[in-house]
């Protein structure tokens, strides 16, 4: 009897608890075009789309990388990131934020700076 009084009193616990909804937050990475406006590797970047100037700010891990696919060591990034530079970054938006997780220069000598890939 003791048995069957701690099985449904433990049932009866159990039942009583909330279950826990899991959230899934789905990220959407976004890509635009513009030119490099402002390059602080302290603060953000600011790129000049065709809408106006737009202020990036960096994510855990941005990678640098060419539109041929070589990753930009960060001893370059000084001299790579000029005003004028053509890029394509690649974003997720957080709220009002725009959080860079990848931006792609141009080759040098190549005039196409599309890094032919979705992501």
């Amino acid at each position: 009897m003791k048995t069957i009084t701690l099985l449904a009193a433990a049932i009866g616990i159990f039942t009583a608890m909330p279950l826990s909804a899991q959230t899934v937050v789905k990220t959407t990475t976004v890509a635009s075009r513009g030119t490099v406006s402002t390059y602080d590797p302290a603060t953000g970047l600011v790129v000049t789309e065709p809408s106006g100037p737009v202020t990036y700010s960096y994510g855990p891990n941005v990678v640098y990388r060419t539109s041929s696919g070589v990753v930009i060591p960060a001893a370059e990034l000084q001299t790579r990131l000029v005003s004028g530079a053509p890029v394509r970054v690649h974003y997720v938006q957080d709220g009002d934020r725009r959080v860079v997780q990848r931006v792609v220069l141009r080759d040098r000598g190549d005039k196409d700076d599309d890094d032919d890939d979705d992501n």
